[in-house]
């Protein structure tokens, strides 16, 4: 494959719009930057279906017991939510860390896929819902034309939709592009699982019952627990308690309440079964971990000034 040509004016054009560190949403809805000054500790959130480009630094994220670094000339994409653990572990305030991530629809994955003749029926073979790939000139210059947008707003109405679009067909084009193929099909078995996903984002605070799911996946409780793990690289309930968990920890931190309330807003029954598996993803029990984090975000806000 052909290497990133001038890898800088990326970097340059993210910069120019992140004057501090933090995530920035642009005026284009899809479209966001990040950025760090520092190496962090793991972030724990939930990523949905995007292409996330790193212009300077490198990150690490963790989905289940799997690692995935990434940097300058990769990019990663999740084709399905996903609860993950992300750390930025290339930064500093001369050289900090500078990516975008593009929000991915598969109404316009699978468009782009008849029109461009590649449509294929579903092949059996089931792949992880994150994968990282080298990035090539194509779709580096493809990204370098959408964000120079940002620069001419006025041509963003008529000219965005075009680039987002080439760009979704340049990942469909590399190496991996079969991982959102997969998940556009109608019909195969990844995407009966996206929609299974779909649910669980949605009601995770509700009993988990596999047989139902299955159901409505017209799948057999077995084949569900297999495609699910092959993708998310964790079972249902482990996805789920990660959802509940991830949520639990954003209620405590934003909103004045015990931890055992912010249990039961996330369908947990007994508190200290809570606890137990709070500590044992987040590593201290949840009244500590969420005075640790006030006391990090507090100090974070007096050196960005």
């Amino acid at each position: 494959m052909d290497d990133v040509r001038d890898k800088g004016e990326l970097a340059r054009i993210i910069e120019r719009f992140t004057k501090k560190d933090g995530t920035y949403q642009t005026v284009i809805p899809a479209l966001r930057f990040i950025r760090a000054s520092h190496m962090s500790e793991p972030v724990h959130s939930v990523y949905e279906p995007s292409l996330c480009i790193v212009a300077q630094g490198s990150k690490l994220v963790m989905l289940g017991n799997e690692n995935f670094q990434y940097g300058v000339g990769s990019y990663l994409t999740a084709s399905v939510h996903l609860p993950i653990t992300g750390q930025v572990i290339e930064a500093s305030l001369e050289t900090p860390y500078l990516s975008l991530q593009l929000q991915l629809d598969m109404k316009q994955i699978l468009d782009i896929i008849r029109a461009s003749d590649q449509e294929a029926k579903p092949d059996g073979v089931v792949r992880r819902g994150l994968m990282i790939n080298h990035l090539n000139d194509t779709l580096y210059d493809a990204t370098l034309r959408f964000v120079r947008l940002l620069e001419t707003p006025h041509d963003i109405p008529i000219l965005a939709p075009t680039m987002m679009r080439e760009m979704v067909y340049r990942v469909i084009q590399n190496d991996q592009g079969e991982v959102l193929r997969q998940f556009a099909l109608m019909g195969s078995h990844t995407q009966r699982i996206a929609k299974v996903i779909k649910r669980l984002n949605r009601d995770f605070s509700l009993p988990l019952r596999i047989e139902k799911l299955a159901e409505e996946a017209t799948m057999s409780p077995s084949s569900l627990y297999y495609y699910f793990k092959k993708i998310t690289a964790m079972s249902p309930i482990q996805y789920q308690k990660r959802l509940r968990l991830q949520e639990a920890r954003r209620l405590l931190l934003s909103d004045q309440i015990e931890a055992a309330e912010a249990a039961f807003q996330v369908g947990y029954e007994s508190p200290s079964h809570f606890s137990r598996d709070y500590a044992r993803l987040f590593n201290e029990p949840p009244k500590r971990d969420i005075r640790r984090l006030r006391e990090t975000m507090k100090n974070e806000k007096i050196r960005s000034y």
